[in-house]
């Protein structure tokens, strides 16, 4: 039988990258707890099935690694050998040589590289009861395998984009069959019908499309329990990571995008968040940190948390680092939300010297300009002793959005449903106005409004009716005055033309049923941009 091996290598790098993803995830685990025999043995088995693999694919020098790797193990697992920081900090190098040499055996690399040779030499001596970690061999990227990580049937991302284009084409060609057979009246009776079972039919092909792109979080969460114990090793820290939600499923389009912001937040975990451990222990804690990494669904989005239980937020010495660099003045006081504000400008960092780790004031800028890039919001949480949480709050996919459709003069737009609270008829003093917006009575309080109509300075006559869409802005809410509200629906987001990405607040566009093209909105984006300079809007 003829053997495809162009398919055996891809299914063997697949299993390779999770097979070294779970041992290094055990590795970290088995230093916290050496007695766990269940860790240890996940350990061995894969580095016994890895070095299988590679000997059916000819593939030595792994081969010999892995051989000398799983050698130690078993002398550890019989006990002749005992768990300590220095061993594990050993087998992590084997694995980081491993994840390199594979890709190089692949390509033809017959032998071993000097630095790869002797770890092998230090995982022998260590069977031997002699463990040296020596030197750590560089780790490896691993975000080009995010996507193929935790599938059980791995299919190319652009297959599945150019599908989900497809069910939205074919959502507006339905749309537009459907309100044409609804003109027709009781002459189009039966094929109304047909056409409305195959609009049902529709539904489930989009969802089903949909679900293939989801994908749990887990692989990209637990390359991060390794950098976690590096990080802290580098800075002096004690620290463990804490995982949870890891099944929580998003788009894998934000799986991809995500995996660099969630360096930068857990980064400044450690080196800014936590305590030395020896000032963890004179206050009490205990003098191993803890990082905790979290995913939940919550009112249509998915909500990823970086929580560490260190210091909080060190408001005097932002405030005096916002001096120095003139984004806030001498004796100019500063509310919380002013605070977080200031974490996020660009070259912004409290950190006293630039280390391998932090002080460049490259991160947070970058975390929420890729957030925003995502349609997602941050936002941070902090109390005195206790610790800080940073909040991403994001779409579970971004190929869909379920919006509400408005109208503003002979242009549509499509505001994310899950930035809506509430629809309510502008106040009858407040129409005809020129003005941008203004201030209107809402259940007691006050309701700032801007008008989407002189926003994005759309013609015709205001009408003599006119709508208030409240929406969530920050921790309060505004309004987007309208002309019309055209319902719920499903909007399949397609990318904008360049010329218009630059626009504020437009976060894509969509295909309406009637094939007229309509703006989605990024409404945090939107009213920001609008509020920066109020007298001109």
């Amino acid at each position: 039988m003829e053997i495809d091996r162009e398919a055996l290598i891809r299914t063997f790098l697949a299993e390779t990258g999770e097979q070294l993803a779970s041992m290094e995830e055990a590795l970290v685990a088995l230093e916290a707890s050496p007695e766990d025999a269940e860790v240890m043995g996940t350990v061995f088995r894969c580095a016994h099935t890895l070095k299988g693999n590679c000997s059916v694919l000819d593939l030595s020098a792994p081969e010999e690694l892995a051989h000398a790797m799983e050698g130690l193990l078993d002398r550890v697992r019989s006990g002749d050998v005992p768990v300590s920081s220095a061993l594990v900090t050993l087998l992590l190098s084997a694995v980081d040589a491993l994840r390199a040499m594979v890709p190089e055996a692949l390509d033809g690399e017959a032998g071993m590289r000097p630095s790869h040779r002797a770890i092998a030499d230090r995982l022998r001596a260590a069977a031997a009861g002699n463990v040296d970690p020596g030197v750590r061999a560089p780790v490896v990227p691993r975000s080009s395998a995010t996507a193929d990580e935790g599938r059980t049937l791995r299919v190319d991302v652009v297959k599945l984009d150019r599908m989900l284009d497809l069910t939205g084409e074919i959502a507006v060609a339905r749309g537009r069959l459907l309100r044409t057979l609804e003109q027709l009246g009781p002459a189009g009776g039966e094929a109304l019908e047909a056409a409305r079972e195959m609009d049902r039919l529709c539904l489930g092909l989009q969802d089903g499309v949909m679900k293939a792109r989801m994908v749990p979080v887990r692989p990209l969460f637990r390359r991060y329990t390794r950098m976690v114990r590096d990080l802290a090793a580098d800075t002096g820290r004690r620290a463990r990571l804490v995982v949870e939600g890891h099944d929580v499923e998003v788009d894998t389009a934000v799986i991809e995008r995500l995996a660099d912001p969630l360096t930068h937040m857990i980064r400044n975990a450690v080196d800014h968040g936590l305590e030395a451990p020896e000032v963890r222990a004179a206050g009490g804690k205990d003098p191993c940190g803890t990082v905790t990494l979290r995913a939940f669904h919550h009112a249509g989005s998915v909500v990823v948390q970086v929580a560490d239980d260190g210091a909080g937020l060190d408001r005097a010495r932002i405030l005096d680092r916002a001096r120095e660099l003139g984004l806030v003045g001498d004796t100019e006081a500063a509310s919380e939300a002013e605070i977080h504000r200031l974490l996020f400008e660009p070259g912004f960092s409290t950190a006293g010297e630039v280390t391998t780790v932090s002080g460049r004031g490259v991160g947070m800028d970058v975390v929420r300009r890729n957030i925003e890039a995502l349609r997602g919001t941050i936002s941070i949480a902090s109390q005195p002793r206790e610790g800080t949480t940073v909040t991403l709050r994001l779409p579970l996919t971004l190929a869909i959005i379920e919006g509400l459709a408005v109208g503003v003069g002979g242009e549509s737009y499509i505001l994310p449903i899950d930035a809506v609270v509430q629809c309510v008829e502008l106040p009858e003093s407040e129409r005809g106005r020129p003005d941008a917006g203004g201030v209107i009575p809402l259940r007691g309080a006050a309701l700032p409004y801007l008008r989407l109509r002189h926003l994005f300075d759309v013609g015709g006559e205001p009408p003599s009716r006119a709508y208030v869409v409240v929406v969530r802005h920050g921790a309060g809410q505004a309004g987007l005055a309208v002309d019309v509200l055209l319902g719920e629906s499903q909007a399949v987001i397609k990318p904008l033309d360049p010329m218009l990405r630059r626009l504020p607040g437009v976060a894509g566009s969509t295909i309406l049923g009637d094939g007229r093209v309509a703006l989605i909105l990024d409404v945090a984006l939107l009213l920001e941009a609008a509020l920066v300079q109020p007298e001109a809007a």
